[in-house]
């Protein structure tokens, strides 16, 4: 049996019990998955300061689930908040929503583009592309202009993202889509065949699936982060 945590690194109650179901629709059915959230912090993770603010409760979260014997930790936001400062501190594989769906859209197509919620959030998802060298496969980045406290709205999210993916598409050439955020659940059904009634017949990623997918699979193989680019921080 493989034990993932889940960890909200916001102080809100934004993943539901529906959002849990359908974020981990495609894991083992022995795989266990736990949630837990910050009870500090910001309520949503909008930009670098709430990343800032957020990070380290996040990381304390993911130690503690070491601790608990947990296999792996999935710290669930697009932006990645403190995923590579717990990857110094745990010997478990961890990770955020922004590589796993990347490198399964890498797969796929040749030029990526990413939807996200507020346009705060797209200056930090530049960062990550370029910090990952992904400059020339990652073509796009575009907003919906919906805050994430906000994505409860389940046809307009979806309405949004299919709008703006469009624009990727035909403005940018992406050729695979990934959603910029994982509150966007349940939504890439809806995208995806919109695109393909509208003639672009394209592959659409949700990251937190993408994430929990992942972290399975590096659990049962008894991988981890290397040591020669995740050292273990020093003594103070």
């Amino acid at each position: 049996m493989i034990r993932i945590l889940n960890v909200i690194p916001c102080n809100s109650d934004v993943f539901t019990p529906d959002m849990a179901a359908y974020t981990g629709k495609y894991l083992d059915e022995h795989t266990v998955v736990d949630s837990v959230r910050l009870r500090e912090g910001t309520p949503s993770i909008e930009g670098a300061l709430d990343e800032l603010l957020n990070s380290p409760h996040a990381v304390e979260l993911a130690i503690k689930g070491e601790q608990d014997g947990y296999d792996a930790v999935f710290i669930n936001c697009f932006g990645d908040p403190g995923v590579a400062a717990a990857r110094e501190c745990v010997d478990i594989p961890v990770f955020g929503g922004f590589e796993p769906a990347v490198l399964i859209a890498m797969g796929l197509a040749d030029k990526i583009g990413i939807i996200t919620v507020v346009p705060n959030v797209v200056p930090v998802i530049k960062r990550h592309i370029a910090a990952e060298h992904l400059d020339g496969r990652v073509v796009s980045v575009r907003d919906i202009g919906i805050a994430v406290l906000e994505l409860c709205n389940h046809e307009r999210l979806c309405n949004a993202v299919l709008n703006e993916s469009l624009k990727a598409v035909k403005e940018d050439g992406v050729q695979a889509i990934v959603l910029g955020c994982t509150g966007m659940v349940d939504v890439t059904e809806t995208v995806r065949a919109g695109l393909k009634d509208l003639g672009y017949d394209i592959p659409v990623i949700e990251a937190a699936h993408s994430a929990l997918n992942m972290l399975e699979m590096y659990a049962k193989m008894g991988l981890r982060h290397s040591r020669l680019t995740y050292l273990k921080p020093t003594s103070k």
